[in-house]
């Protein structure tokens, strides 16, 4: 079972009372079109919204799930605008614009269901008036554009493998007189050093690599089997194939993980971390290895280097040497045209590498 997702179905069942009615129908309506993260989103969404319309005063209700569909159905496109002005400008929550747009986007969503597909008893819409209908969701992120915010900030050709030997060897010299850091660094090296080596060679996003289990590698064919993003089938992991450079890491790590981290019989979890006050591993959390990469990427020089961006440099990489579609299928994208970025990555790589070559 995916963990990630277990935990969040969970978090999304203790939310849903919280909200008014027709949100919880509303949920269910799309949980099996999408997955219990996505869901949990929406809700996070609705939350921040209807927190919002009461402290406003655009309703009598004191909690969210007091908020009625008639204040919904009478709200102005001005009360609109000046949520929107919210978003953008209250300072503990300030979101940037793509945030902005997918908030509006969730309630768009919502509204849209209760005035065209939901009916009371008497077969009329919900929701009578839809005000989100009048608001424009504007694209944020075209692939030209998010290539271009990636530009410089990932790892590239031989960089790829010095960010390696530096997790490896060389961030240990530079903590060396930390006493709690280097234990950390000497305990968990191995274990990091595999988790790193698989993104750099496979790709696999971080809910992806959480959600491993030991079972899950084969390393004869030099693949695992990960419940993709995006795949609400429970019952069935792909095979995503890594590079034969993470085979060495993969089994260094793979012959200590029982004995340093003193995993129960039971714990099938592939990475492993013990937690302050624990004798025996558990399976690592997602903040957990994105907090550890920034670690490595911070002291290494390049403090944006993220997980994602981990991924994004193995999918650059790959897609110099493969097309769209194989590219594709490896990074696990719904659509081509996801993958877009990397073509426009790849033409300035490509050009950087037609002038180094005329220099030789």
């Amino acid at each position: 079972m995916n963990i990630l997702k277990q935990k969040d179905r969970s978090d999304l069942d203790r939310r849903i009372p919280l909200m008014p009615w027709y949100v919880e129908q509303f949920i269910q309506y799309k949980l099996p079109d999408l997955s219990p993260s996505s869901l949990l989103e929406y809700t996070r969404d609705y939350e921040t919204f209807f927190n919002w319309i009461i402290a406003e005063g655009l309703s009598e209700a004191t909690k969210m799930n007091e908020i009625t569909l008639l204040e919904l159905e009478t709200l102005k496109m001005e009360s609109v605008d000046g949520y929107k002005m919210y978003l953008s400008t209250y300072k503990e929550d300030r979101n940037s614009r793509t945030t902005i747009q997918r908030k509006l986007s969730s309630l768009r969503s919502l509204f849209h269901y209760l005035s065209q597909i939901a009916e009371d008893d008497d077969f009329y819409p919900l929701l009578k008036r839809n005000v989100m209908a009048k608001v424009a969701i504007k694209r944020t992120h075209k692939p030209k554009d998010t290539a271009a915010k990636l530009e410089g900030k990932l790892l590239q050709e031989n960089e790829i493998d010095e960010f390696l030997s530096f997790v490896r060897v060389d961030y240990g010299h530079e903590v060396i007189s930390n006493k709690q850091a280097i234990y950390s660094y000497q305990l968990n090296m191995v274990r990091d050093s595999c988790i790193i080596s698989l993104i750099l060679h496979s790709g696999l996003r971080v809910s992806e690599l959480v959600n491993l289990n030991v079972d899950d590698i084969d390393l004869k064919k030099k693949l695992c089997y990960a419940f993709r993003k995006g795949d609400n089938d429970e019952s069935f992991k792909s095979p995503v194939y890594f590079r034969q450079a993470a085979i060495e890491d993969m089994k260094a790590y793979l012959e200590l993980r029982e004995s340093r981290y003193k995993a129960p019989r039971k714990e099938k979890a592939l990475f492993l971390a013990i937690a302050n006050g624990k004798n025996e591993g558990s399976r690592m959390t997602k903040r957990a290895i994105q907090a550890m990469v920034i670690k490595y990427a911070t002291h290494f020089g390049k403090p944006y280097l993220s997980v994602h961006k981990l991924r994004h440099s193995f999918a650059t990489d790959y897609y110099l040497r493969n097309d769209i579609y194989k590219t594709q299928e490896q990074l696990g994208h719904a659509s081509p045209e996801t993958t877009q970025i990397y073509a426009h990555l790849t033409d300035k790589t490509m050009a950087e590498a037609i002038d180094r070559s005329s220099l030789e």
